[in-house]
């Protein structure tokens, strides 16, 4: 039996950590298993997915600049649909298959990162309108999140999302996102604000209530100015690299036939790697 392989593909696509991450359970699970990087320009990108099954690749990850043109060359899932991206290719006989595991990895990492966060939760307050910021509304309202104001530079980006996800999405410019914080019980910044090479983030967590839940997607820095501004107010931080790692976990459940963990010794081999020597 020739040995099940996936791949990772992007353009660039070196600085993916995804070859550590499903390197790491392959081995740990002992399967004749392989899980490469291929770099794909994106007017190439069409014919690689047509040979995908040839080149003897059961699934892939997909990651920027590929993950709209995926969706629309694949059979994608109701979350694929609501989000506009699909970062999970599979083989289902002859169709292939997508899905977004972008939710489930920010929900999953919620639920181990801060348990219960979701208690009593009636408004969330998301910071910006991208496609993280889809894939973090989808998760929410999946859980019954009653109000979540979405503050985007772009008004028109957050209208457009309010259109697509209804009345419980409540559109709103960024710079009004300080005077929203009193009433969120959770704070979710999608943006790249903060992250290294790249401008602060302005806000001010002193606004938010005591038991408030503060989540940045960002992973470089693994310790953000809002999450340590967080952590130094006593509240509940959760950072990007847990998102990272439990969004990769559907993927490799479809193309191996294994659920794996995400467990400490995974996040410890990935900050490692993110921190560099």
């Amino acid at each position: 039996m020739a040995k099940k392989a996936a791949c990772v593909i992007g353009w660039p696509v070196e600085h993916s950590r995804s070859p550590l991450i499903h390197g790491y359970w392959i081995k740990e699970h002992g399967l004749d298993a392989e899980y490469r990087r291929e770099p794909v320009r994106p007017e190439a990108f069409a014919d690689f997915l047509s040979q995908l099954a040839t080149q003897g690749y059961v699934g892939a990850n997909v990651t920027v600049p590929h993950k709209e043109a995926a969706l629309a060359l694949s059979m994608p899932d109701e979350r694929a649909m609501a989000v506009g991206a699909a970062n999970t290719l599979w083989r289902d006989g002859g169709v292939l298959r997508s899905t977004n595991t972008d939710v489930e990895g920010f929900i999953a990492n919620l639920d181990a990162s801060a348990p219960g966060w979701d208690r009593r939760l009636r408004s969330a307050l998301v910071l910006g309108a991208g496609g993280a910021a889809r894939a973090v509304v989808f998760g929410l309202l999946g859980r019954g999140i009653e109000r979540i104001v979405l503050a985007n530079r772009t008004l028109d980006r957050a209208v457009s999302l309010q259109r697509q996800f209804g009345e419980r999405v409540q559109p709103a410019p960024l710079s009004e996102a300080n005077g929203r914080l009193a009433e969120a019980g959770l704070l979710v910044n999608t943006t790249s604000l903060g992250m290294s090479g790249q401008p602060a983030l302005a806000i001010d967590v002193a606004r938010l209530s005591a038991n408030a839940v503060v989540v940045d997607l960002v992973y470089a820095p693994l310790k953000t100015a809002l999450l340590k501004a967080a952590r130094a107010r006593g509240l509940r931080a959760v950072d990007g690299l847990g998102m990272l790692l439990h969004q990769a976990v559907g993927g490799f459940e479809r193309w191996f036939g294994v659920r794996p963990q995400v467990t400490r010794a995974l996040r410890t081999l990935v900050e490692a790697d993110l921190i560099g020597p």
